[in-house]
């Protein structure tokens, strides 16, 4: 049941995406390009997408376990440091390059594009070398 839950949670916030405008790489440059010609429907789609958020979440941070008897998985890390500014940085400096961040990139392989294609490859490479990374770090 959990992983069907993940599965459709996951169809909902893909097709949301879509909808919103947010796996449109013209429409997020356009959101940060504050310079230029900006665009910015997409602080109205975050706006409402943390409104919608703040019941769960305040639900969530009481419970836990969730619905379906997970552990709650929320962070506990309240504090910032380098590592999480750092990725913070590096993490806006690709999404203003590419134009996609993670979520969109997922929704938009179905177009099959070369470059969503490149973008997931270039970021399962990240992915796998911060775990590497990590994994050499705690040992």
């Amino acid at each position: 049941m959990r992983k069907l839950t993940a599965f459709v949670a996951g169809l909902v916030f893909g097709f949301g995406l879509l909808l919103s405008g947010m796996a449109d790489p013209a429409k997020v440059v356009g959101f940060l390009d504050l310079a230029g010609s900006w665009d910015p429907s997409l602080a109205l789609v975050m706006a409402g997408a943390i409104g919608v958020a703040l019941l769960p979440f305040t639900w969530a941070r009481r419970r836990e376990r969730s619905l379906l008897g997970a552990p709650m998985a929320l962070p506990r890390k309240r504090e910032l440091d380098g590592r999480l500014i750092g990725g913070s940085l590096l993490f806006g400096v690709g999404w203003g390059i590419a134009g996609i961040c993670p979520g969109p990139a997922l929704a938009l392989l179905v177009t099959g594009y070369w470059q969503v294609l490149l973008f997931v490859f270039a970021m399962l490479g990240g992915m796998a070398l911060f775990s590497a990374l990590e994994h050499r770090r705690n040992h």
